[in-house]
């Protein structure tokens, strides 16, 4: 039985579920999921770890126009996770509004010359004739198509990509990483995208798409309780008092529901202390936009 192992980037629109999949392949959450589209900022890596094969899952940054800072980054990001996986998968969901950018997103997966496979996913919602169209557009690719949702059938969509992937992976003769892990992410990072996440959840308009969380201090020397300072980072000054919410209301909701999360996560008690800033337009400052950790690693 040969072994197989290798990165499989996770390739599609914003909105298009890349991360609820992800958590779905893993069998853990290590992508915060939100409605609103380009939740997903930075790669997230899951791996699963089997007995004759490790896919070391990518979550890319939705597929955005450029323009220019943050989404310059976005860009840049989920095309360099196309150059760096092993395999694609091209998730295509049923419910994006314009087949011609699916066509965009299929003709960049075709081009970059990868071994892939496409999931039609969202299949749970009522778009009975979508699927079928999906396919359609699929049938000249001589691709293996799975179809699916990660959000009401995870196990099977798991298993069905599992093994439609294991053949397009290299041969190798060990795993890639450790095989207790099932995220390269560090814990620091995984508890700054909770925060953020529960911004997305808590927050409207373009209030959450123009904020950035970052950990200030993470102690975790008491192996009963973990203290957390953290920064909510806004780009427009009128935007402080809305997060903050009138005696502090919404930072005490999103502070309450991160730090119950953090706790499943860290299996221990936190004190979690978050401080909101504002930095007028940091998505369009490349030294903050460096310090926040949203640049492309050179090859």
């Amino acid at each position: 039985m040969s072994y197989h192992a290798g990165f499989v980037g996770l390739i599609g629109l914003p909105n298009s579920g890349k991360s609820t999949l992800m958590n779905a392949l893993v069998g853990e959450k290590v992508s915060i999921v939100t409605a609103k589209p380009q939740t997903t900022r930075r790669r997230v890596i899951g791996i699963v770890t089997r007995e004759d094969m490790q896919a070391v899952f990518v979550d890319a940054p939705g597929l955005v126009q450029a323009k220019s800072g943050l989404n310059q980054f976005l860009r840049d990001e989920a095309h360099d996770v196309i150059t760096q996986s092993d395999v694609l998968i091209a998730v295509l969901n049923v419910d994006e509004k314009s087949l011609e950018h699916l066509d965009e997103m299929l003709k960049l997966v075709r081009e970059s010359g990868k071994p892939w496979i496409a999931l039609i996913h969202k299949t749970d919602l009522p778009l009975l004739h979508r699927p079928q169209i999906l396919r359609e557009r699929l049938s000249d690719s001589g691709v293996q198509v799975v179809q699916g949702s990660a959000m009401t059938e995870p196990d099977s969509i798991r298993e069905s990509i599992l093994a439609a992937i294991k053949p397009l992976l290299p041969v190798a003769t060990a795993p890639l990483y450790d095989q207790e892990l099932y995220t390269l992410s560090p814990t620091r990072e995984l508890c700054a995208e909770i925060v953020r996440e529960k911004c997305f959840e808590t927050l409207h308009q373009e209030v959450p798409f123009g904020l950035a969380v970052r950990i200030m201090r993470f102690d975790e020397e008491s192996d009963a309780l973990v203290k957390i300072i953290a920064e909510i980072m806004v780009a427009k000054e009128n935007h402080r008092p809305i997060v903050i919410g009138k005696g502090g209301s919404v930072l005490k909701k999103i502070g309450t529901e991160a730090r119950k999360e953090m706790e499943k996560l860290l299996g221990r008690k936190v004190y979690l202390d978050l401080n909101v800033t504002s930095k007028t337009n940091w998505q369009k400052n490349t030294g903050m936009m460096k310090d926040l950790g949203y640049v492309v690693p050179k090859a």
